[in-house]
């Protein structure tokens, strides 16, 4: 099922329930409910074990009567993050332009030859996610700012050495960055920047191209805890008035403990 959209739905639901009211103090801000974050962190630190061993089993059960090249379960021995990077980029200006009518480009730089164990379907959401974020900040940034002119690039480098212990992919836009007080907050499951989003969510999916292009407050988070499942992370440097680099790292498959709570 679609749970992180679920998820979204029940958080706005308490947001404007009587009860949800009383605890919030009228602020409208579950981002500083501290245990609600941590119950949150091991459920869907947990969802993402649970869902990668049955999708890994299915597939490997799959695959014993129609090998599937290159893949092992769901598992691609040469995942090309140029090649997620180009599919994540297509998805995301498609709702950029659904939006507002525009959107970047995205140049692709560095080791556009690189292929490396991984599992696509979780780098494809990582850098959909971020590419999202990036591009509705760009362009409500040259709005705002009455900038005269074509949207910046965003840029995407992909860097890896031989000796390298992580893959990084860099994002950076030019979409005017993050005020170091909401900085902390970024990774909130419950925080979001942009405005509040209808509260009909009926029919949408998890990363589903028809979902809002943002102000669902689950993007971010998540994003971090599928490169946390395999041993990697998400850090964002932003300069506020300038722009946001958003760092990928993802860690080789190898032999990481599984991080469940």
């Amino acid at each position: 099922g679609d749970t992180l959209v679920e998820v979204a739905r029940g958080l706005q639901e308490f947001k404007t329930s009587p009860s949800g009211m009383q605890v919030l103090g009228g602020t409208n801000d579950l981002s500083d409910l501290s245990e609600v974050h941590s119950w949150l962190d091991r459920f869907f630190i947990s969802r993402i074990g649970i869902r990668t061993l049955l999708g890994h089993y299915l597939e490997l059960s799959e695959q014993i009567e129609n090998p599937k090249k290159n893949y092992v379960g769901i598992i691609c021995r040469k995942t090309s993050p140029y090649d997620v990077c180009l599919t994540a980029t297509r998805d995301a200006q498609y709702m950029c332009e659904r939006q507002y009518g525009e959107s970047p480009e995205v140049e692709v730089l560095g080791r556009i030859d690189l292929t490396m164990a991984y599992v696509p379907s979780h780098l494809y959401y990582i850098l959909f996610e971020l590419l999202k974020n990036s591009m509705r900040a760009v362009v409500e940034h040259h709005s705002n700012s009455g900038i005269i002119g074509s949207l910046p690039d965003i840029r995407v480098v992909i860097a890896d050495g031989e000796d390298n212990e992580d893959v990084a992919i860099k994002i950076s836009d030019y979409g005017g960055g993050i005020p170091r007080s909401i900085s902390k907050k970024i990774f909130s499951y419950l925080f979001t920047t942009a405005g509040p989003v209808s509260p009909d969510l009926e029919g949408l999916e998890d990363f589903g191209r028809e979902n809002p292009l943002a102000g669902l407050g689950y993007g971010l988070p998540i994003s971090r805890a599928y490169l946390r499942y395999f041993g990697g992370d998400l850090v964002l440097m932003s300069m506020e008035g300038h722009g946001t680099d958003s760092f990928v790292h993802l860690s080789r498959l190898t032999d990481n403990e599984e991080p469940l709570p």
